[in-house]
């Protein structure tokens, strides 16, 4: 016969041909009837309301703690679920939550009184964790595990709680207006250091926005004189390759002036060459020859006027040797070598036959 469980439900089958007995936690199995026996036992979470009462701590304060615990049996763990059906089987859930409580009770009483009133009720976690821990190692002996521990109330009914509470408040009050004080403080100052941190950010601000206009400029400044450097040297090269263009049309100007000029004078030279050689030639010459003429007729004339003798001696003398040759003599003799020139030198002036008729 086939019998089934929820999850939340073992079954453990044991008689004929099972030894040791089958534990299945939610699932089904066949059981024979008669020889063969089915049990269940509950896996559901129980909430247990741990409470201990006047419980002296430490310090021999009497406290009362509550706690709340979730445990449940752990069917998927076999060797727990076996200790769990050897201790709970046949029992209901409220006998296996009594004993889980009495147990966790127990343990939550005894670490209460290792500890003072002021670590349980300022350090909670604390608290809560040694229950559990302490809970956990006693309780998986018996196939249970403690899911979660909580520590749920603190009181007394001495009034220490109160007490360290308003010894607590005040002191937090105290401090509260402390620390309100020192708020205020630190918040003027932090203002005040705030709006000298933005002043001087600021100033600080201003003066990178001038070093940065001034870079600006000088950078600009350096750029333009670059620019117009560049700008006056071809204006400047550009005029300067007028000048010279200029300069070069002048000088081939020029060139061809004095070309001209030189071809003008050449010209001027040669005209007036041919004026001289005319004017030589039409007035010159003739002048000398008429000098010339006039003045061999005034030479003649003198000759003529001579007295016979001496007209005679200067025959004669020309006739002379040249170291006999009187010296007033000389001049004529050297310009008259023969007689021949004698003769042409008379018959020049005309006078010639005159003076052989004559003497």
């Amino acid at each position: 016969m086939f019998y089934t469980c929820g999850p939340n439900e073992a079954m453990v089958v044991s008689g004929f041909g099972r030894s040791p007995p089958l534990m299945i936690a939610g699932g089904r199995v066949f059981v024979l009837p008669c020889i063969q026996q089915i049990q269940r036992i509950t896996l559901n979470t129980l909430t247990l309301n741990v409470k201990s009462d006047k419980v002296y701590t430490r310090h021999g304060v009497p406290i009362s703690v509550t706690g709340i615990a979730q445990v449940k049996i752990q069917g998927q763990n076999k060797e727990m679920l076996a200790t769990a059906c050897q201790m709970f089987m046949g029992k209901s859930e409220a006998e296996v939550s009594n004993i889980a409580l009495e147990t966790l009770e127990g343990h939550q009483r005894a670490i209460i009184a290792h500890l003072t009133v002021e670590e349980i009720y300022q350090d909670r976690k604390k608290f809560s964790e040694q229950v559990f821990k302490v809970a956990s190692s006693d309780l998986v002996n018996m196939g249970i595990g403690v899911v979660s521990y909580t520590l749920k109330d603190v009181h007394d009914d001495q009034d220490y709680l109160t007490s360290l509470g308003k010894a607590r408040t005040a002191q937090v009050q105290k401090d509260a207006r402390i620390g309100e004080a020192q708020y205020k403080r630190d918040a003027v100052i932090r203002e005040a250091q705030a709006m000298q941190e933005k002043v001087s950010a600021q100033y600080l601000n201003e003066i990178e926005m001038a070093k940065a206009q001034r870079d600006y400029e000088l950078k600009k400044a350096s750029y333009d004189y670059e620019v117009n450097t560049k700008k006056a040297e071809s204006e400047m090269a550009y005029q300067l390759q007028v000048a010279k263009t200029k300069q070069r049309i002048e000088e081939e100007t020029m060139q061809v002036k004095v070309v001209e000029r030189s071809q003008q004078i050449m010209l001027q030279e040669q005209e007036i060459t041919r004026k001289e050689m005319e004017l030589e030639a039409t007035v010159k010459k003739p002048a000398e020859a008429e000098r010339y003429r006039l003045e061999r007729l005034a030479e003649a004339e003198r000759y003529v006027t001579l007295p016979r003798a001496s007209l005679r001696n200067v025959l004669y003398a020309q006739n002379m040797p040249q170291n006999l040759r009187a010296p007033v003599f000389t001049r004529k003799l050297s310009l008259i070598k023969s007689k021949l020139e004698v003769r042409m030198y008379f018959s020049s002036c005309r006078l010639w036959t005159m003076c052989t008729q004559r003497f």
